[in-house]
């Protein structure tokens, strides 16, 4: 089972520093980690500079220089177990600051035989990328066989492997084992998708070693971020550990997109957040206490357990302002964990289909389009209940898909979208969705011209669409297309229109509806990510009334109330979880949230169709909610609101 309380105790210790380790004592770390209410403590066997904190047989050399004491490691593991608390070990791959700098033949290359320096950052470093076609896959197999038996497979409860990366490596070894794969080296693409099958292959090998020598030990691959991409790797994987630490580059955007995702991949999934105030080994800084709440309850609304990042400190001794924070919010995870294990399947009612499926950008580790976040905020604000899918997926769970701005047609897609359609569910799209190619434009009841030659151009609401705007031109700010309707623009097929505002001349059309088909000319979605244009939401928020007219959630409060609805498999348990954070960036690069501002009298209501609700209680206090049930709707009334709420919904 799955922990839920987990924290990532990162150690990457420099060989200049001296005394490492020397104030660590085994029984006050068990007892300040059990105190905090932590369940699992992923701890170090190596390091990106490279060394060893075990006792290793085969290289004993690398044990780190100053450590005090070389089973640093293996005391952790004992003191922990003995307290009941697992403890997964992390090791580094594609990072090594000694092996990148003794192995310079092991590295990846560019096209012009340089070594790819991931983050850019002036040398002495770690970061330069190791390839794993090279002779160094057999350095690091050796070395995780020698780590998994000093632990011993009985003890072993996990391996963490961090730093695994798709790179357009150009080295020797990557040339010749894409020519045996019949690979056009000179192909940025094919070198790209090259990269993607080496990491399958690789860590299907590790995952089969680390199964025959400790076959209960968990398994999980890092990269910074869970896609489409890693879709194919899974059977590696015991479960998936989602990093995303909102003030350390990912935002607050990131998690919630890519946990909507992941949750249907089928393996148990934990968030990972950090207790930093910015990035990483960011020592003697603490996030604010409501951001922490914030991020670790976001998992568990979303399906998810919790992991919190730390580094401890090279002299071995846990920061106990650190975990006296982590376990102010561990102690109200672990008060409704219980609810969470039993009701962790996402109800939804809309599907939005990822641009990571064919979308690659050169230069975004995470993968995350514009489109995708605007799609993601918008839906949000809107408090509508969504996955975020694949075309390979099923789409019988959702009333509605949407394909924001950049999503191409994949050989299925039309055919499943047309299925999908005929038997009553509906599709919004937008942009270069589908329609360059024909099949998608006819899908949709139109004809693509290209793009507009205009870089901005203008709406203009009618008395059927955007009817609550001003029936003025409002401003699009990013170029969109042009397209002809097959129909006239009257009644059913009439929306509103390009306007060039010199000439007051009506142009193509920005919003068509064809059928239960309704396709955005412009991208709406990008958009909404760069400007939150009000009139968006409005012309979005109109079509999903019209297609989900008995919506699964609603409520009275303001757009920044975040709500889920999660049930168990055999949905006689719901959970609903209620969030009110408010993101602020009062720097130039951090989003934090500062203070929990509470809601007062908010009404809520539920579709629960013809079940019977036996009560409603706080899944946290144990109260009990005032509901009725009214024509298939459960109504509540909520008093207060601070920060979260989850009331547990039982059916007779």
């Amino acid at each position: 089972m799955l922990n839920y309380r987990q924290v990532h105790l990162d150690f990457h210790t420099s060989e200049h520093i001296p005394n490492i380790a020397e104030r660590f004592d085994a029984r006050l770390f068990a007892k300040q980690i059990k105190e905090a209410h932590i369940d699992s403590i992923t701890c170090f066997g190596r390091c990106h500079h490279g060394w060893l904190y075990y006792p290793s047989k085969l290289q004993p050399e690398m044990i780190h220089p100053h450590l005090k004491n070389e089973r640093l490691l293996l005391d952790q593991i004992d003191a922990c177990h003995a307290e009941g608390i697992k403890v997964p070990v992390y090791t580094t791959v594609q990072w090594d600051g000694y092996v990148a700098k003794h192995h310079p033949e092991w590295l990846c290359r560019d096209e012009k035989g340089e070594p790819f320096n991931s983050q850019g950052v002036p040398e002495p470093h770690f970061y330069y990328t190791l390839c794993l076609n090279s002779d160094y896959r057999t350095y690091f197999k050796e070395h995780l066989v020698d780590m998994m038996e000093s632990v011993t497979p009985d003890k072993l409860d996990g391996v963490f492997m961090d730093i695994l990366f798709r790179t357009d490596c150009q080295c020797e070894h990557c040339q010749k084992e894409m020519k045996k794969h019949g690979c056009d080296v000179t192909n940025k693409s094919d070198r790209l998708a090259y990269s993607d099958e080496m990491l399958r292959i690789f860590k299907a090998e590790i995952s089969e070693l680390i199964r025959q020598k400790a076959p209960k030990a968990s398994i999980f691959y890092n990269g910074s971020h869970v896609g489409f991409a890693d879709k194919h790797h899974l059977e590696a994987y015991s479960h998936l550990e989602l990093e995303s630490l909102p003030s350390g580059g990912w935002g607050y955007d990131h998690f919630p997109i890519t946990m909507r995702y992941a949750r249907n991949l089928g393996k148990p999934v934990i968030g990972m957040t950090g207790k930093f105030h910015t990035y990483w080994g960011d020592f003697h800084s603490y996030k604010n206490l409501p951001a922490l709440q914030f991020e670790c309850f976001n998992m568990l609304t979303l399906g998810a357990g919790c992991s919190i990042g730390d580094q401890l400190h090279p002299d071995g001794a846990l920061s106990p302002a650190s975990y006296e924070l982590i376990g102010k919010v561990y102690k109200e995870v672990a008060g409704i964990e219980k609810w969470c294990r039993q009701a962790n399947q996402a109800q939804v009612e809309i599907g939005v289909l990822t641009p990571e499926e064919t979308w690659r950008p050169d230069s975004h580790s995470l993968r995350i389009s514009p489109s995708i976040i605007g799609v993601n905020r918008l839906l949000q604000e809107l408090n509508y209940q969504f996955d975020i899918i694949d075309s390979e997926m099923s789409f019988d769970r959702y009333r509605v898909l949407i394909l924001p701005d950049i999503v191409e047609v994949t050989p299925s897609l039309i055919e499943k979208l047309a299925t999908f359609t005929s038997r009553g569910g509906a599709v919004i799209g937008s942009f270069k969705s589908l329609v360059e190619n024909q099949a998608g434009a006819e899908f949709f009841g139109i004809e693509f011209e290209g793009l507009s030659p205009y870089h901005r151009d203008f709406i203009l609401p009618n008395d059927r669409y955007g009817r609550e705007l001003p029936q003025k031109p409002h401003v699009m700010y990013l170029q969109g297309a042009s397209v002809k309707s097959y129909f006239n623009r009257e009644g059913e097929t009439f929306c509103s229109h390009q306007h060039a505002p010199a000439q007051n001349e009506l142009g193509s059309p920005a919003l068509t509806r064809y059928q239960n088909r309704v396709y955005f000319s412009h991208p709406i979605f990008e958009s909404y990510r760069h400007n939150a244009p009000r009139w968006i939401k409005v012309l979005l928020s109109e079509q999903l009334a019209e297609l989900l007219p008995d919506k699964l959630l609603t409520h009275d409060g303001p757009s920044t109330l975040l709500t889920t609805v999660n049930q168990s498999e055999d949905s006689q348990l719901a959970l609903i979880h209620c969030l009110h954070y408010i993101t602020q960036k009062n720097t130039e690069t951090i989003y934090t949230i500062d203070e929990v501002i509470p809601l007062h009298d908010i009404h809520l209501t539920y579709q629960i169709g013809s079940r019977s609700v036996k009560r409603v209680t706080n899944a946290l206090t144990g109260e009990t909610i005032f509901a009725k049930e009214e024509a298939g709707k459960l109504l509540l009334d909520i008093d207060r609101i601070d920060g979260h709420l989850v009331m547990a919904v039982e059916f007779e």
